[in-house]
């Protein structure tokens, strides 16, 4: 039985959600900035402490036990609320400033940064901007686990507890080689992906996933094969080679095609896109300080394609 006097620190309530989340003592304690044994020791305190056990340990695997599963949004909310304390006492609850970490999926960071960057640095020059780039599954979890600030990703995200605030619309552009028979056209419907050699980016892609959901919409069944790559870069470049054709987003089409023998295709209005937003929790208590964030990446955003 617990003492009901006894209050448990931050350090062990971060060190319960990191290795509830994470499910491996080393990938926790990396993600904290601390060691094995310091994570361990403060996991243990807790437990002790509440005279309950949140974590099941093994030689092959970490559990999370009914009662950890009970108290895990628990120790979320009161960790949320004291970082939400910590950023007003210091100055920063609606105005941004000091390290703001930024996490932005593969196929937006490219064509993003080069511009936002220097924004940035002229709107908010006292924000010193950390760039990660990462998956959408990757970039949510980093968000709940307070290691990531805010994320630009494809909407809607599906992460329970964020705020998403929508910054641009994009088309999604068939990319061809060149002397391909639809190079040229804009006048593509969605349907007219059946049974083209669509090469894909890898599982865990948003963009894969907004492919084969719009080829599912219009029944098309694509003839994707064994090509599959982590960058756009090398999709792209696959269909310089010859190897199939591929769908990206309007922002990376300049970029993408300014290299090898390549042509577009353009789908008739209304062209199948995405949403790109910003997400952040929604219990960080920085809705208008991010807003503003929002902003920025809004005015550099890429503009649609008339």
């Amino acid at each position: 039985m617990s003492d009901q006097n006894w209050q448990p620190t931050l350090a062990q309530l971060r060190a319960f959600v990191a290795v509830a989340e994470c499910r491996h003592f080393g990938t926790a304690a990396t993600r904290l900035g601390v060691s094995q044994p310091t994570l361990s020791q403060a996991l243990a305190a807790l437990e002790s402490g509440l005279g309950v056990q949140l974590i099941e340990r093994s030689t092959r695997r970490v559990l999370v036990t009914a009662a950890g599963t009970a108290l895990l949004p628990k120790a979320k909310q009161i960790i949320d609320a004291a970082d939400g304390f910590v950023s007003a006492a210091a100055g920063v609850g609606h105005a941004l400033s000091g390290p703001l970490r930024i996490g932005l999926i593969p196929t937006v960071a490219p064509y993003v940064l080069p511009t936002l960057l220097p924004a940035l640095a002229e709107e908010l020059p006292a924000v010193v901007p950390q760039v990660v780039e990462d998956q959408t599954a990757r970039l949510l979890e980093a968000l709940r686990g307070g290691a990531l600030d805010v994320a630009v990703l494809a909407l809607p995200s599906g992460g329970s507890g964020m705020v998403e605030i929508p910054l641009y619309d994009e088309d999604f552009v068939l990319v061809v080689p060149r002397n391909h028979p639809l190079a040229g056209r804009d006048d593509l419907v969605p349907a007219g992906l059946d049974e083209l050699p669509l090469l894909l980016l890898d599982e865990g892609h948003c963009l894969r996933d907004q492919t084969l959901d719009l080829c599912r919409s219009v029944d098309a069944h694509p003839t994707a094969g064994d090509t599959r790559a982590t960058s756009l870069t090398t999709v792209v470049q696959c269909v310089s080679g010859g190897l199939g054709v591929t769908l990206v987003p309007e922002s990376a089409v300049a970029v993408e095609t300014a290299r090898g023998d390549l042509a577009t295709a353009r789908f008739a209005a209304p062209a199948p896109g995405r949403t790109i937003g910003l997400v952040f929790r929604g219990s960080s208590g920085r809705t208008e300080a991010y807003e503003r964030f929002a902003e920025i990446v809004r005015s550099v955003a890429p503009t649609p394609r008339p």
